[in-house]
C-alpha cells in the first residue's frame, strides 16, 4: 500500500464498509479498491469497487439498507 493520505483513506473506508456489511451478513465478492484509480498518481482518492452480486445479496442488502432508515 502506499503511504499517500487519499489511499489510507480508501483502504480503511473499504475495510469499515466491509466490516459493516459482514456485520448485517452482507458479503459482496468482488468489493475490493478500483485499481485503476488506486494505481493512478492524481489529486483524488481511489475509487472502492462494489462489485457484482447475486440477487439474494442484492435483495439482503436492500433490506438491511430499508430497515436502518
Amino acid at each position: 500500500m502506499s503511504d499517500h493520505p487519499h489511499d489510507r483513506e480508501a483502504v480503511a473506508a473499504l475495510d469499515a464498509l466491509r466490516a459493516a456489511l459482514a456485520a448485517h451478513g452482507v458479503t459482496l465478492p468482488s468489493l475490493d479498491l478500483h485499481l485503476l484509480s488506486y494505481a493512478g498518481r492524481y489529486d483524488s482518492p481511489p475509487l472502492i469497487t462494489l462489485g457484482n452480486c447475486n440477487p439474494a445479496t442484492a435483495q439482503r442488502l436492500a433490506d438491511v439498507l430499508r430497515a436502518a432508515r
